[in-house]
């Protein structure tokens, strides 16, 4: 059983489902918990990345953490015990993936984390909480980087438990990065290759505080008198932006182009040509080591810091200097897609999860 519930797990797993396909061994039944729950934030994905539409979804909507991880518990526990699978496959470090883990583990099921292992030592993030836990409980760990197990050992996770394949999400990028370009998205919003930037913005740390989002908005007022700036809005940071009355300074930015959420294949179509990409997210700094594209992270730490060491991201905070300087560096610089390639990052990490559950 195979348990997403964010747009991320998707990313993941549908290389995943299609390997185990491949393979013929395993009956897969693929879960998915609503956690992700509009159109264009999980059913668009579906069918940009060619996945079959779940067997069962729990339909669990949104809600508080504590209500999301609960509902999605007392739901995935009745179609567990009615299907009684051999192994849980959980992804990622989202509320259904400490929901599956705990599941796993009171039903005294075998249980698989990919991408085991990553830790930005900040105790205060909900998703680290996630990871440690569920890694704790897995029977059989995948990790998507050296570093990642080194973090597993040190936790004091049997080595026979840890299994070093490779990042998957990579495989669901170099699967469809030739076809999200060849639809040349910044053509939709009258734009040419290289002379823009990409912004994703959901975290809680920084969206969820008026003085936080004041910040941000700041910084977008400044920074997109530089370069024009699309930026598909989470409903979360849609919600506050309302809630703190910023939307109006952000609509009245001519060189901010605000959308809705987008699909995989269109955002990975405007990141393929993207000048810089300013985020908090946790994949896109993966995705754009891959894609040799700069890669400006709003958070004080990162749970991937081999993106930092080996590929294009870099910390910036919300700190107005350190963006500035890089944006600077960035723009003075020519613009370049060199692909960074860690070890094991090479479209492959799906098929040796497969080859080890299949021994």
């Amino acid at each position: 059983m195979l348990v997403v519930g964010a747009r991320p797990n998707l990313i993941k797993a549908a290389s995943l489902v299609s390997a185990l396909a491949d393979h013929g061994r395993f009956e897969t039944r693929l879960v998915h918990t609503g956690q992700h729950y509009a159109e264009n934030m999980s059913k668009l994905f579906f069918q940009d990345l060619e996945l079959h539409q779940p067997d069962i979804d729990l339909g669990m909507g949104s809600g508080s953490p504590t209500q999301q991880i609960a509902r999605i518990l007392l739901a995935l526990e009745e179609d567990v015990l009615s299907w009684r699978p051999d192994l849980i496959v959980v992804v990622g470090d989202v509320n259904s993936t400490l929901a599956g883990a705990l599941v796993a583990n009171r039903l005294s099921i075998s249980l698989a984390h990919v991408e085991a292992g990553l830790r930005s030592f900040d105790r205060s993030m909900p998703e680290e909480f996630n990871r440690i836990i569920t890694d704790q409980l897995a029977d059989y760990l995948f990790t998507p980087s050296k570093d990642a197990e080194q973090n597993l050992l040190k936790e004091r996770i049997p080595e026979e438990r840890i299994f070093f394949v490779g990042n998957i999400m990579v495989d669901t990028l170099l699967r469809f990065r030739d076809r999200a370009h060849q639809n040349a998205a910044w053509s939709n919003y009258n734009l040419q290759p290289k002379t823009y930037a990409l912004l994703t913005l959901h975290r809680p740390s920084n969206v969820d505080e008026k003085a936080s989002l004041e910040k941000i908005t700041d910084l977008l007022e400044s920074f997109q008198a530089h370069l024009p700036v699309v930026f598909p809005i989470h409903p979360r940071t849609h919600h506050r932006l309302e809630e703190f009355g910023l939307s109006n300074r952000l609509v009245a930015l001519p060189n901010l182009i605000m959308t809705p959420p987008l699909g995989y294949l269109e955002f990975l179509s405007l990141m393929t040509e993207a000048r810089l990409v300013l985020t908090d997210s946790g994949g896109i700094q993966e995705e754009t080591t891959v894609l040799g594209i700069p890669c400006l992270t709003m958070r004080e730490n990162t749970e991937r810091p081999i993106t930092i060491i080996e590929g294009t991201n870099r910390l910036v905070g919300t700190d107005f200097h350190k963006i500035q300087t890089a944006l600077d560096e960035i723009l003075n610089s020519p613009p370049t897609s060199n692909c960074r390639m860690p070890e094991f990052w090479d479209g492959k990490a799906a098929r040796r999860i497969v080859e080890i559950l299949g021994r």
